[in-house]
């Protein structure tokens, strides 16, 4: 066993966070999310039963978010038209301030262009999130001082 690491995050996740590199992305899906079809480049980590907001905030108690570009982080925008209000961003945006509080600037994306962007994520986690865009893309960043 591990100290201090987030229950949630299983061995083989961890090694994926810790292989991956700065400017390297994750992808972390809602249940809706084609994650393996978007994942056919990627590591496809599953976490069904567990939702995004636990993930992020797993995530981000782990690794850095990349300070080298102004939005380290992005969302896919909801599709014009569709009447959904997505109000998990609310609480994806206090989880990211809680760790980033000054690196924490959130991108949102067209759905097709979150998915060209998602095809080329060092790893993609699916979640058995119910909530519906809310997908998430983490840019990593450099560890400092451990």
């Amino acid at each position: 066993m591990l100290k201090n690491i987030p229950e949630i995050i299983s061995p083989e996740f961890l090694m994926v966070l810790a292989e991956m590199g700065h400017g390297d992305e994750i992808v972390i899906g809602d249940g809706n999310f084609p994650s393996e079809s978007m994942g056919a480049n990627a590591i496809v980590i599953r976490a069904d039963g567990h939702g995004v907001p636990e993930i992020l905030d797993a995530v981000l108690k782990l690794i850095p978010l990349d300070a080298y570009v102004e939005e380290p982080v992005a969302l896919m925008e909801v599709v014009k038209g569709d009447p959904v209000v997505p109000v998990i961003w609310d609480e994806y945006k206090k989880i990211i301030e809680g760790h980033e509080p000054k690196n924490n600037k959130i991108k949102h994306m067209e759905r097709f262009e979150f998915y060209e962007r998602a095809k080329n994520a060092y790893a993609i986690v699916a979640t058995g999130e119910k909530a519906i865009y809310a997908n998430v893309i983490l840019k990593k960043g450099v560890v400092i001082n451990g």
